[in-house]
């Protein structure tokens, strides 16, 4: 009788052990790679039971637990992002695992921004690629960007580069973005530090930045006009560079005459002396680079005399600019 009783209870035992352990030895799946169509948003800092949940929740996988386990197997624990996902209803755990590691599956608008944009343009882009109204792009104030201490404004901090925009994302979330990139590479370059080395502020090294990334015909020249730049300074001489008399007129082009440089702006480095009050682009890094490490030499004059090909000169003697300027002119038909 004991025997039998203590079978009786080892048979209890062991069937309240099947019950308890099923769920995770043999978890429900689905079979197959499903069908229909599905978003699913995973959090940031989401665990793999969360991801499991909200997979089983939206009808994806049969059971957390089946996710978890496929997961682990695959060691896959660490390489889940963040975002919403393209899925589909009744898939095996495995497969809605391989979606989730394939990159097109996520749901996500991709917006490259390049270097030298000016703010204006900028907002123009993310607006036609993002489809959030252009208005709410121009209507975000400074303050809610995290903008560094220095900047008067968005023109030269928000940061060239591809981002990648979530659904439901706001301006404020791209632009944010964007000034956090800013201050990310202003940091890995010592901005504020080496500015000071060339006797700048922080914004001045921006804006210097600024008109080199808009006048440089390749990144090989921006150390060559940042020099050009600081070598004018010291000799009191006015900057008289073209790009920001345009940024003045608020116009893109090549041809500047006599009459535009005598546009009234605080940006007409034609007619002020020293840096206009702020950046007139949004500036790379390279062009960052080019402002905090100038190259050597005594050039006082520049001409990107082929615009086509990206052709810029250099020289100390105005003679010689005056020819690189007719250069221009020539390849312009403006002679």
């Amino acid at each position: 009788m004991v025997t039998a009783g203590l079978a009786v209870v080892l048979v209890a035992l062991g069937a309240g052990a099947f019950v308890v352990l099923k769920p995770r030895l043999s978890p429900d799946d689905f079979e197959g790679r499903g069908s229909g169509a599905v978003t699913v948003r995973i959090p940031a800092g989401a665990s793999t039971e969360d991801i499991g949940a909200a997979l089983a929740k939206a009808g994806v996988v049969a059971s957390v637990r089946s996710f978890v386990n496929a997961t682990q197997d695959r060691g896959a624990t660490d390489r889940l992002r963040p975002g919403h996902y393209r899925l589909r209803k009744g898939m095996a755990a495995k497969a809605a695992l391989d979606l989730l590691l394939t990159p097109s599956a996520r749901v996500v608008t991709r917006v490259t921004v390049p270097e030298g944009m000016r703010a204006s343009e900028a907002l123009q882009r993310l607006s036609a690629q993002t489809g959030i109204p252009l208005k709410d792009f121009q209507s975000v104030a400074a303050d809610r960007l995290g903008l560094p201490p220095y900047a008067r404004g968005v023109e030269g901090f928000l940061f060239p580069a591809t981002y990648e925009v979530e659904p439901g994302g706001t301006a404020v979330d791209v632009l944010s973005a964007m000034v956090s990139r800013f201050k990310a590479a202003a940091r890995s370059l010592n901005l504020e530090e080496r500015a000071a080395r060339v006797h700048l502020t922080p914004l001045q090294a921006v804006t210097v930045a600024s008109i080199a990334e808009a006048e440089g015909g390749t990144e090989e020249d921006f150390p060559k006009i940042t020099r050009v730049i600081y070598n004018r300074l010291q000799s009191g001489m006015p900057l008289q560079i073209d790009a920001t008399v345009t940024y003045a007129q608020g116009r893109r082009t090549l041809k500047v005459t006599e009459r535009d440089t005598k546009v009234d702006s605080p940006y007409n480095t034609y007619t002020h002396k020293g840096l206009p009050p702020g950046p007139i682009s949004n500036p790379g890094e390279k062009a960052l680079l080019a402002a905090l490490e100038p190259a050597q030499g005594d050039w006082h004059w520049f001409v990107t005399t082929d615009p086509a090909h990206r052709i810029t000169k250099f020289t100390n003697k105005e003679s010689e600019f005056v020819r690189y300027r007719e250069e221009l002119n020539k390849n312009l038909g403006t002679r």
